[in-house]
């Protein structure tokens, strides 16, 4: 395994939970940048190539999770950029949009740290809950 850690990129409109995802991320082998709406983090993908996976709130402010996936996959420097998308319980309507969009994994909040961590674990194909 690689002894870079890998670039994430957190877009929640609650910023305790984006630092509680980074502080459980960042003990393992991950450096993590948080973004609060799409536009912004739109701005910092197309600014930083080294993100290797995006967790996206669903709801934001403005411009939804899907949406900035939406804008991602037409982007040709970010469209096979993994998406793991964190959603509400009850929004099936969001899911199905997220699977059109290519999300690679869902996560449904209230959500584990543990079970998160080995979400994106199990798309980058290279971590495990051990790194912890």
């Amino acid at each position: 395994m690689s002894t870079t850690p890998r670039h994430l990129l957190v877009i929640d409109d609650e910023p305790f939970i984006g630092r509680i995802i980074a502080l459980h991320f960042e003990r393992g082998p991950f450096r993590v940048s948080l973004a609060e709406d799409g536009p912004s983090a739109l701005a910092f993908l197309r600014a930083n190539c080294d993100v290797e996976l995006v967790l996206v709130d669903v709801n934001l402010p403005g411009m939804s999770g899907l949406d900035v996936m939406e804008e991602a996959r037409k982007d040709p420097d970010l469209a096979r950029l993994p998406f793991v998308v964190l959603t509400a319980t009850g929004q099936s309507a969001n899911s199905e949009r997220a699977r059109a969009l290519g999300a690679a994994g869902f996560v449904t909040k209230p959500f584990s740290p543990n079970k998160l961590y080995q979400q994106v674990c199990a798309v980058l194909g290279e971590c495990n809950a051990e790194d912890l």
